[in-house]
């Protein structure tokens, strides 16, 4: 079986316990106006292009079959409505100027770069985690690289956003040792505001997942004048402490690291001037929600 992987990162520290490798799956069902994977949205192979790495070497003009790749007075500019994503251009982009966001893989393909990495995942607890996008979008895909983790006895995780239809990912869902899943807003309307889709479904099968007896983790994003404030998050601690099997509560700071892809990708960031938290104020945030029945840690 084929699936389609964004990227995959070796020695994670922030997808889980212990040391990991993340599986960056690609398409994703949200668009969180924050996200800082954007290259993840579709699962088409959309280009990358950083114009400040052409060098003007124009290999990538005599390659392009739709003319997206041109030459305009001896100068090479990508005419992006142009593309129909075919990757010839990026495959002999030698500075790294346009670059691939798919990669169309086996299970075979990702558990040997797994693999490279058991005895630190068998040292440090850790092991791998499926993300993206979203994975069960891929679900059977999934199913099979948590079933070669397995066999291997490597513990597989998954990041989920939860905003599908459940039954055709429960069998998925609970073979996974951890499962992660973001509560982004408490208020529906603000939910679809900023993600384009209201939040009943997720938190109908964060309930219901609950009872799949799976340790879970959940990880509320800290996004300035989205998600931010006392109010969605104390009613989103509150709802958590109604899940017996959850561990913990994450709250993650804001992460700017996407801008450089939505320039690269020719999409708008309506974060751009936005900025992390001090540590002082996750302390904070941490220091307000603890005591309500979950504990707060800071990711």
């Amino acid at each position: 079986m084929d699936g389609v992987i964004t990227s995959i990162q070796r020695f994670s520290l922030n997808d889980g316990p212990g040391i990991r490798t993340t599986v960056f799956f690609k398409g994703c069902n949200l668009r969180c106006a924050w996200c800082h994977n954007p290259e993840t949205f579709s699962l088409a192979d959309d280009m990358m292009y950083d114009a400040s790495k052409c060098i003007g070497c124009l290999h990538c003009v005599a390659v392009c079959p739709s003319g997206a790749q041109r030459e305009i007075d001896g100068k090479h500019a990508f005419q992006r409505d142009l593309c129909t994503h075919c990757g010839a251009c990026a495959d002999v982009c030698f500075p790294g100027a346009l670059e691939h966001t798919a990669k169309v893989m086996t299970c075979d393909d990702v558990m040997r770069e797994v693999l490279q990495d058991k005895a630190y995942y068998l040292d440090s607890g850790g092991g791998v985690t499926l993300s993206g996008g979203e994975a069960m979008l891929q679900a059977d895909f999934a199913a099979e690289i948590t079933a070669a983790c397995h066999e291997h006895g490597i513990e597989c995780a998954v990041e989920t956003n939860l905003a599908y239809e459940l039954d055709p990912c429960e069998a998925v869902l609970r073979g996974f040792d951890l499962i992660m899943f973001d509560i982004k807003q408490m208020d529906s309307a603000q939910h679809k505001r900023w993600t384009g889709a209201g939040n009943e479904t997720i938190l109908a099968n964060a309930k219901r997942m609950d009872g799949f007896a799976r340790p879970m983790i959940a990880r509320v994003p800290l996004i300035p004048g989205a998600t931010d404030d006392m109010a969605n998050l104390a009613a989103t601690v509150d709802f958590l402490a109604t899940l017996k099997n959850l561990r913990y509560l994450e709250i993650l700071n804001f992460n700017p690291l996407g801008e450089a892809k939505y320039r690269c990708l020719a999409l708008d960031n309506p974060f751009v001037t936005a900025r992390p938290y001090s540590d002082q104020q996750m302390s904070d945030y941490q220091r307000a929600l603890s005591g309500r029945g979950v504990e707060v840690r800071v990711g």
